[in-house]
C-alpha cells in the first residue's frame, strides 16, 4: 500500500555517519521487516480472497447481486474508517502495539466471517476485517521506514507493496486449490477465508518479540530506549551516529503534523489537494479492483467454466505481481508523468477491448479467452504503472507541513472510491452486461487521461523544497513542470 513520504534532510545526514555495513544487526532489521509485513500480507490476502469464494458464497447464503456487492465492498468502507484513525492511534500507542492490535482484529474477523450464519453477521465481520486492512496501510508502511536506514528505507517499504500484491496471488491460488479439493461441499468458502488466520497468528506472535520505531521513542522523550533499538538494527558505531538523526527526523514528522482545513485558504495549496484527490481517485476508478475482488466472477461471465475461472484468475495475481516488479525496475529510470500517461492510455485501451470482445464475438472459447488476455494485460499495465506511481507521487507532491493531513485526506477518499466501484460492479455487470461496464471504465480512463495531461506535474529528479517553491512561484502545477 502507502510507502512513507520521503523524508527531507535524510541524504545529508547519512554522508557524515557511518556506512550501514553489512553484521548480524541486518539479519534483524530483515526479521523485522519480513514480520512486519506480513500485515501487508493480510491485507493482499483478505482483499482478494473474495476473489474466488464468492461463487459458493451466493449460493450458500443466497445473496443478491447487490449483495454480493456488499459482502466485497464493506471491507473498503472499513478500511476507509480504519487508515483515518490509524495513524492517529500508532502516534498514541506506538507503531508495534497498533500493529500487534491489528493483528488481534485480522483474527477476530476472519474468525467472524469464517462462523457467520448469515448475510447480516457476514457483512459486520468484513467492516471489522476492514478496520485492520486499513489501519495495516498506513501503520505497516511507517513502521518500516521509522526503523530502515535511509539508505535501505526505499527498498524495505516497498516490500510492504510487494506482501500486498503476493497475498492476493496467494489467495487466488489456495481459492483454486480448495474450490478443485472440496468445491462440491456448501461451506468450501468458509475454508477460503479461514486461511487467513494463519498468518494473523505470525503477525501477532511476531510483532511481540519486534522492537518499537526508533523515532516514535524519541517523540516520546525515550531515547534511551531508542539507542537501544537502533543497536540492534545498526552497527555500534551507526547507532550512536544516528540517534542525532531520529531527532531531526521526530521534529520533522511533528511539523508535518501542523497542516491543516486552514491552509486550503491559499490558491497553490488547494490546486496540490485537488490533485492529491484526484490521483487517489482516478486510480480506483480504473476498476483494478473489481477485477482483484471479482475476477472469477467475471471470468464465468466471459464463458469460462466455474473450475476453469477460478483456476485462470491465479493468472491476474501472477501479472499483478510481475507488473509490480516492472514498474518498481522503471519508476527511477522514466519520469513520472509520462510514466503515468502511458498507464492511463494503455488501461483505457484495454479496458475498450474487452468491451469490443464482449460484445462483437460469439459466446465461445475464442471469447473467453479474448477477454481473459486483455483483462490480464490491464492488470499488468495497471500494476507496474498508476499502482505504485499514485502512491509515490501522493508522498512527493505536498509540501512537508500539510503532508500528514493531504495524504490521509487523499488516502481516506481512495479508499472510499473503491469502496463505491466495488459495491456497484456486481450489479453493473448484472444489468449492462460485461461491455458496457468496462465501456464506462474507458470513459472515465479519457477523462483521467486529461486530467494528468493538464493538471499533474513531474516531480521526478527534483527535491520536494524545489517542487514547493515552483508550486508557491506559479501556483500552476503545469507550469511548474517546465
Amino acid at each position: 500500500m502507502s510507502q512513507s513520504p520521503p523524508v527531507e534532510g535524510t541524504t545529508t545526514t547519512t554522508t557524515t555517519m557511518p556506512p550501514d555495513t553489512p553484521g548480524p544487526h541486518s539479519k534483524r532489521l530483515g526479521l523485522v521487516a519480513v514480520i512486519a509485513t506480513f500485515g501487508g500480507l493480510l491485507f493482499g490476502y483478505d482483499t482478494g480472497v473474495i476473489n474466488g469464494a464468492l461463487t459458493p458464497m451466493q449460493e450458500g447464503l443466497g445473496l443478491t447481486p447487490f449483495r454480493t456487492g456488499v459482502v466485497a465492498a464493506i471491507l473498503l468502507l472499513g478500511a476507509a474508517v480504519g487508515a483515518a484513525i490509524g495513524g492517529r492511534l500508532s502516534d498514541y500507542q506506538g507503531r508495534r502495539k497498533n500493529i500487534i492490535l491489528l493483528a488481534v482484529i485480522f483474527f477476530v474477523g476472519t474468525m467472524g466471517c469464517v462462523l457467520a450464519p448469515n448475510y447480516g453477521v457476514l457483512a459486520f465481520f468484513r467492516f471489522v476485517l476492514g478496520l485492520a486492512v486499513g489501519g495495516a496501510s498506513v501503520t505497516v508502511p511507517v513502521y518500516l521506514a521509522e526503523i530502515s536506514p535511509a539508505e535501505r528505507r526505499g527498498g524495505l517499504v516497498t516490500r510492504n507493496e510487494l506482501m500486498i500484491v503476493s497475498g492476493q496471488f496467494a489467495a487466488f491460488a489456495i481459492n483454486a486449490i480448495i474450490f478443485n479439493i472440496w468445491g462440491e461441499q456448501p461451506s468450501v468458502w468458509r475454508y477460503m477465508l479461514l486461511v487467513a488466520a494463519l498468518p494473523a497468528i505470525a503477525l501477532f506472535v511476531g510483532m511481540l518479540r519486534m522492537p518499537e520505531s526508533p523515532r516514535w521513542l524519541v517523540s516520546k522523550g525515550r531515547d534511551q530506549d531508542a539507542l537501544g533499538v537502533l543497536r540492534q538494527v545498526r552497527s555500534p558505531e551507526r547507532a550512536e551516529a544516528e540517534l542525532a538523526e531520529v531527532h531531526a527526523l521526530a521534529e520533522e514528522e511533528r511539523a508535518s503534523q501542523t497542516g491543516g482545513w486552514a491552509d486550503l485558504a491559499v490558491p497553490w495549496i488547494r490546486r496540490l489537494l485537488f490533485i492529491g484527490i484526484g490521483l487517489a481517485i482516478v486510480q480506483q476508478l480504473t476498476g483494478i479492483n473489481s477485477v482483484m475482488y471479482y475476477g472469477t466472477e467475471l471470468l464465468q461471465e466471459a464463458g469460462f467454466s466455474d473450475n476453469a475461472a477460478i483456476i485462470l484468475n491465479i493468472l491476474n495475481g501472477v501479472f499483478s505481481i510481475s507488473g509490480l516488479l516492472v514498474g518498481l525496475a522503471l519508476m527511477n529510470r522514466v519520469n513520472r508523468r509520462p510514466m503515468l500517461l502511458f498507464g492511463f492510455i494503455g488501461t483505457t485501451t484495454a479496458h475498450l477491448l474487452i468491451g469490443v470482445s464482449s460484445l462483437v464475438l460469439p459466446e465461445g472459447l475464442l471469447r473467453a479467452y479474448m477477454i481473459l488476455f486483455f483483462v490480464i494485460a490491464f492488470v499488468f499495465i495497471m500494476q507496474g504503472t498508476i499502482g505504485p506511481l499514485v502512491w509515490l507521487m501522493l508522498a512527493e507532491i505536498f509540501p512537508l507541513e500539510m503532508r500528514g493531513f493531504a495524504i490521509g485526506l487523499s488516502v481516506f477518499l481512495l479508499w472510499i472510491t473503491n469502496f463505491f466501484v466495488g459495491l456497484f460492479f456486481p450489479s453493473l455487470v448484472a444489468g449492462i452486461g460485461i461491455s458496457y461496464t468496462f465501456f464506462l471504465f474507458a470513459a472515465v480512463g479519457v477523462v483521467s487521461i486529461l486530467f494528468v495531461k493538464t493538471m499533474v506535474p513531474e516531480t521526478r529528479g527534483r527535491s520536494l523544497e524545489q517542487l514547493e517553491e515552483d508550486f508557491r512561484t506559479h501556483g500552476d502545477p503545469v507550469e511548474a513542470t517546465t
